[in-house]
């Protein structure tokens, strides 16, 4: 994932995010599978078909792509960003018990759920029964959108999450 961070720094203004540490609420969508809605969802003009996740809402700093965000970290009432952390643990579905984050890559597939999702910098409604303590969050974002670029991510492209394999559509990055 570092390496990741490194590339967006690396991007040009042009092709990339704006860069920002947002501190207090947001959602982590990184071990998160993504169910499609039967919505589009449209991102700096170019449509995809929109997802949904579920992932549990944290607090501290994280990073954030404010061309995403209406420019600030403030995010509408009763809403939370979903951004992305470096934490090592959090936690996940399906009991939403704290578990250590576990990476890996997988290759996406045209077949249902065989594709990845971007919920980085989205917005987020809170949930308001909590399972097991945790806060969480129904995010919606496209699906097989570049968190990096925006474009399209073809079938066939190696992508990075922390969501278990078999999950469905998981969040993530591709791999440059």
């Amino acid at each position: 994932m570092i390496a990741f961070l490194f590339f967006l720094l690396v991007t040009p203004a042009h092709a990339g995010p704006a860069l920002a540490i947002c501190r207090g609420e947001y959602a982590l969508c990184a071990a998160s599978s993504t169910e499609p809605t039967g919505n589009s969802i449209v991102v700096n003009g170019v449509a995809f078909r929109e997802g949904a996740s579920i992932c549990p809402v944290l607090r501290g700093p994280a990073i954030a792509d404010l061309n995403l965000m209406n420019g600030s970290c403030n995010a509408p009432k009763g809403k939370v960003w979903s951004l992305f952390s470096n934490r090592t643990s959090y936690p996940q579905a399906p009991t939403w018990a704290w578990q250590p984050a576990v990476h890996r890559t997988f290759t996406t597939t045209a077949k249902p759920g065989g594709g990845m999702s971007n919920m980085w910098s989205y917005a987020c409604s809170k949930i308001e029964t909590r399972v097991n303590g945790v806060q969480l969050a129904r995010c919606l974002g496209p699906l097989n959108e570049s968190p990096w670029t925006g474009g399209r991510v073809a079938p066939g492209t190696n992508v990075v999450t922390d969501a278990p394999d078999g999950a469905s559509n998981p969040v993530g990055g591709n791999i440059p």
